[in-house]
């Protein structure tokens, strides 16, 4: 297995036979509160891992859709261990704040708003599959917050 293909399919974690996303993203969670918590200690540093993470990601995802066969193929679950980093950018480094992102994240991935539609369709390669989750993060992670200072 190439390398790229390894990493984009998490560890072959995106090969599910059902909801690969839903389950690559469950695999990021325990992340999240390590994360959220350096982020709270350094952002520059939780921003570093976050940023690495998204390069590493915008790359195998890339080279994965060559070897796997069109855009985006769900066996690429990278995406979403990105952008629930991202999210986690946002986040207070506490169970709850992780299992409320966890949804609002998959609900905005699959809904995707623009610009995460804009991504999705019209960015070709690693970015184009990367990008939308990204942005699905940044709206998780906000609403996230946005609700917990509501509870």
């Amino acid at each position: 297995m190439r390398l790229a293909v390894a990493l984009a399919t998490v560890g072959g974690v995106g090969r599910a036979p059902v909801a690969s996303g839903t389950v690559g993203t469950l695999v990021a969670l325990p992340l999240v509160p390590a994360v959220a918590a350096l982020h709270g200690r350094s952002p520059v540093a939780s921003l570093a891992v976050v940023v690495a993470v998204t390069i590493i990601g915008i790359w195998a995802a890339g080279r994965a859709e060559e070897d796997l066969g069109g855009h985006d193929h769900s066996h690429i679950v990278i995406d979403e261990v990105v952008g629930i980093l991202v999210a986690a950018l946002f986040l207070p480094p506490t169970w709850l704040a992780v299992v409320l992102v966890f949804f609002l994240f998959r609900l905005f991935d699959v809904v995707k708003p623009f610009p995460a539609s804009f991504f999705d369709g019209r960015i070709e390669g690693g970015l184009g599959v990367v990008g939308d989750d990204v942005v699905a993060g940044v709206y998780a992670g906000i609403a996230t917050r946005l609700l917990l200072a509501v509870l």
